[in-house]
């Protein structure tokens, strides 16, 4: 039997020829006589569809999937996972990869192939670690410049209106100058209305 595996992570996972609807045409055109559908993470193989299908698999069936990180993207698990398929005389074909078999070739192809997917998932979230710190950054920013607090603010005004310099008052607070005077006309514009 040739059982087909479709997976995404997130429903708006559409891109690239990832969508379940792209997958399961691939799975199709690959003569596929059985296809499991899956949304769930791909960093774990523990997936309610996933750990059935494999229930089902019995030796001399074959696992296709469109790509190898649809099976897992961490290397040590999906590394595992076909090989002990592959010690039951389950075949593993990756459609963009080709048929993986228990030779050496094959077991370095799925070994090499597993580590970029797994490098892919680090770089992903590498990016979205860097993206939310880049956010929260720009919380502390308005209009590209540090946020100061309305009571440091204040504070400055009170002592332009004691009559200290817009010079000593950017010293005496950390304020700058601009943004002592946009302050004041900010001030005046609100209290003209």
């Amino acid at each position: 039997m040739i059982y087909g595996y479709a997976r995404v992570s997130t429903a708006g996972q559409a891109a690239s020829g990832n969508s379940l609807a792209d997958q399961q045409e691939q799975l199709t055109n690959a003569g596929c006589q059985e296809i499991i559908v899956e949304q769930y993470t791909g960093s774990t193989t523990h997936r309610p569809a996933f750990i059935q299908l494999l229930d089902k698999l019995q030796p001399d069936d074959t696992l296709v999937v469109t790509k190898l990180d649809r099976i897992a993207r961490n290397a040590g698990e999906g590394i595992n996972l076909i090989n002990d398929l592959m010690k039951k005389g389950i075949k593993v074909h990756i459609l963009n990869i080709g048929l993986l078999d228990n030779t050496p070739t094959g077991k370095l192809i799925a070994n090499i192939m597993l580590a970029f997917a797994q490098f892919e998932r680090d770089m992903i979230i590498e990016r979205t670690q860097a993206g939310k710190a880049i956010a929260k950054q720009k919380a502390d920013f308005v209009d590209g410049r540090p946020r100061i607090p309305a009571s440091q603010t204040d504070h400055a005004l009170e002592l332009l209106e004691e009559g200290l310099s817009y010079k000593q008052v950017a010293r005496k607070t950390g304020i700058s100058i601009s943004t002592l005077a946009r302050r004041v006309r900010e001030k005046r514009a609100k209290a003209a209305k």
